[in-house]
């Protein structure tokens, strides 16, 4: 299950009574008041961390680093799988038995500090301004950071460019030009110069970009209303449902392992996609085939804002050895931790300066990953957007498959966001 698919199916799960594991019986530091500023003398007891899917099934690796750097300490890594992680992380709060440390979900975020079981990042701790800003305001709650954003992913355009090249074309820059890239794609044989989300489950991810980019946003200014039925949202979903209404995108969905092997085969031209597919696609392909996909930053319109995602570390309330948490969260936000754990994830950094290491500045894709991250953008921390978000993909299937106009889906998102408020 890819990275993106993952996160919005916990997203929207609903509570299970699951058993949580306890914490370990280790020390030092539960006693200081939440909010306290944390020292730099080394973490000592028993830190106990949940971790999702790759991510817990390898953060032992890292984390062995921490404990020689740190000789008190001991890390204990639970790896729990995606499908039943939001739900117990619920359980845990409600039960108290929540583990000093967690990653979180970019969208649980809002959600998770809504019900006070998160405490907030100790003053000092990091340095906000060294994250993506994109990155950054997914740990930010009402003014509040809660956490800081562990790893990091977006979307950059990939696209066939032995056909691009065959056309005469450079990778689009504007939607003008990517209207024009998905028609040349076809031409060369593609069936889909551009494959879309047709709507259904988690294609807001796909079409909230493009409002981004025309210059609209989810909330007002002020995080109170919602603007889903403004112009710009008017414009992005007009401009997204043309590629359906022109035939430059099949109105079918490409699940996990699709999309790479009709990219390899030519049926489809271009596709947006995070850094994974990379990997996928020089793997799936064969070495030749490296020669004949490339990746740019999204075209844009106002902008060329893209979507963000990853995954954030959270310290709880609850946490019996609260600043030994809190000194491993700030351990793997160091730079050079975060170049090592990508050598062992492959988990893009959230931190900026990682990325000037040779590993990302000198990769011919992943540095166009780095570039895209300076405008890219997140869905406000509210604890209702699983709600609000599904059923934008809902209505913006019925505008792809023809059985309802613009206008009529954008009115009918906004009432239905209205109803269900942000949950502030």
């Amino acid at each position: 299950m890819n990275r993106w698919r993952s996160l919005g199916i916990i997203a929207v799960a609903g509570a299970l009574v699951l058993t949580g594991c306890g914490r370990g019986d280790g020390g030092g530091g539960g006693e200081a008041a939440a909010g306290a500023t944390i020292d730099d003398k080394p973490a000592s007891g028993d830190i106990t961390v949940w971790a999702m899917g790759n991510e817990g099934e390898v953060l032992d690796a890292l984390a062995a680093d921490f404990e020689k750097e740190n000789p008190g300490a001991k890390v204990t890594v639970t790896a729990v799988p995606w499908e039943s992680a939001h739900d117990r992380i619920a359980t845990a709060i409600a039960g108290g038995q929540t583990p000093d440390v967690s990653m979180l979900g970019t969208t649980w975020v809002g959600e998770f500090a809504s019900t006070g079981a998160l405490e907030p990042t100790p003053k000092g701790l990091v340095d906000e301004k060294s994250f993506f800003d994109g990155s950054w305001d997914t740990a930010v709650v009402g003014g509040t950071a809660y956490g800081v954003p562990w790893y990091v992913d977006t979307r950059v355009l990939y696209y066939r460019s032995d056909f691009a090249a065959a056309a005469g074309l450079e990778a689009p820059t504007t939607w003008e030009e990517l209207k024009t890239f998905a028609a040349a794609m076809k031409q060369q044989g593609a069936t889909s110069g551009l494959s879309l989300m047709p709507g259904g489950f988690d294609s807001w991810q796909y079409v909230t970009p493009f409002a981004w980019q025309a210059g609209g946003d989810i909330l007002s200014d002020d995080g109170k209303t919602f603007v889903l039925d403004s112009p710009e949202w008017r414009r992005a979903f007009e401009y997204y449902n043309s590629f359906f209404a022109e035939g430059l995108s099949e109105p079918v969905r490409l699940e996990g392992g699709e999309i790479e092997q009709k990219f390899i085969s030519g049926e489809v031209g271009a596709f947006f996609s995070g850094p994974f597919h990379v990997s996928l696609l020089r793997e799936q392909g064969g070495e030749d085939f490296a020669d004949k996909f490339a990746v740019a930053e999204v075209p844009g319109d106002a902008t060329r804002t893209s979507f963000t995602g990853g995954g954030n570390l959270a310290v709880f309330e609850d946490s019996e050895n609260r600043d030994a948490a809190w000194k491993f969260v700030r351990w793997l936000s160091e730079p050079d931790t975060q170049v090592k754990w990508y050598d062992i994830s492959t988990d893009l950094p959230s931190v900026q300066k990682a990325w000037q290491d040779p590993t990302f500045a000198d990769d011919p894709y992943l540095s166009v990953f780095g570039e895209q991250l300076k405008d890219s953008k997140a869905p406000p921390a509210i604890p209702t957007w699983a709600q609000v978000s599904s059923v934008i993909d809902s209505e913006l299937e019925k505008v792809t498959r023809g059985s309802q106009p613009v206008g009529d889906a954008l009115s009918g998102i906004q009432s239905q966001a209205k109803t269900i408020g942000t949950g502030k």
